[in-house]
């Protein structure tokens, strides 16, 4: 299998090359021109690190953030820091020839004085997932590749709906991605898989994609299933003793694995939402 898609990479980079110079508008509405096709990469986000490696660039990546670690070839590439504490000499010293970076943080402006060219490739809602993958895979020359990888993402996405559309009873979800509390709305990536999942967010869009919520809210809410919070910080709350996830021991942490990918915007997103439908939904796996 893997053979066949590293031949369906390399087939499809021939089919369809970027032409340099090349100039984009990136997630900072920065306008921004690519010489020629980059040969030394860093990246700075862990959805854009596996994303380059899922469309076959892996090899142009020279140093990473702190939190790529995924695919085990990153593991091995220089810590490049995070988006609030770069080592932006390392970076320079790294000569790299394209820096990917998110739209937060403090470290366009100190690179781009060093004369690097930085681009701002942050995907944040579900369909930006996609689409900024064919954005990357056009700005290291992978277009092709880039859109094979989006045809079979959404295609093994579809194979996890079709059996949570069967599910009898969609539970209501309380998912916490902060114990602040920070959770998700349902607009946001990890909503959308929640919703794709075969379960109910009570937090309602105009809340926001990523808000901070009020725990009696929480409470009122009275949610039948409670993630990333376990059994016992749940009970532990004041007043969520009563609430019906709780008394009913469906409240848990998520597995350390899918706790990653659900909160990571890239190509494993058919995998979290395979491991979350599961979850949520058991009895449609057996």
């Amino acid at each position: 299998m893997k053979s066949i898609l590293t031949l369906s990479l390399a087939l499809a980079s021939v089919a369809g090359a970027t032409t340099y110079p090349l100039t984009v508008t990136d997630d900072l509405n920065r306008k921004v021109t690519l010489k020629a096709e980059p040969q030394r990469i860093v990246s700075m986000l862990p959805s854009d690190s596996e994303t380059l490696c899922a469309i076959g660039a892996c090899d142009k990546l020279v140093g990473v953030d702190d939190y790529s670690d995924y695919p085990q070839k990153v593991t091995t590439l220089p810590k490049m820091g995070g988006l609030y504490d770069p080592k932006i000499e390392s970076i320079v010293a790294l000569k790299p020839d394209l820096v990917l970076v998110s739209k937060y943080g403090k470290i366009v402006e100190a690179l781009a004085q060093a004369g690097i060219t930085v681009v701002a490739v942050n995907p944040e809602t579900y369909e930006e997932v996609f689409s900024k993958t064919l954005v990357l895979g056009r700005l290291v020359n992978r277009e092709q590749g880039a859109k094979f990888l989006v045809t079979n993402m959404r295609r093994n996405i579809a194979r996890t709906e079709i059996l949570t559309k069967n599910a009898v009873k969609k539970p209501t979800v309380y998912v916490e991605v902060d114990p602040t509390p920070y959770s998700i709305g349902p607009n946001s990536f990890m909503g959308v898989l929640l919703s794709k999942a075969g379960a109910r967010n009570i937090i309602p869009a105009s809340m926001g994609d990523f808000p901070k919520v009020d725990p009696e809210f929480i409470v009122k809410a009275n949610p039948q299933l409670i993630l990333g919070v376990d059994a016992k910080a749940a009970a532990a709350r004041p007043g969520w003793g009563s609430m019906t996830a709780v008394r009913t021991g469906k409240a848990m942490a998520l597995p350390k694995e899918l706790d990653t990918i659900f909160s990571r915007p890239g190509p494993r997103m058919p995998q979290a939402l395979a491991q979350l439908a599961k979850l949520i939904h058991p009895e449609l796996f057996k």
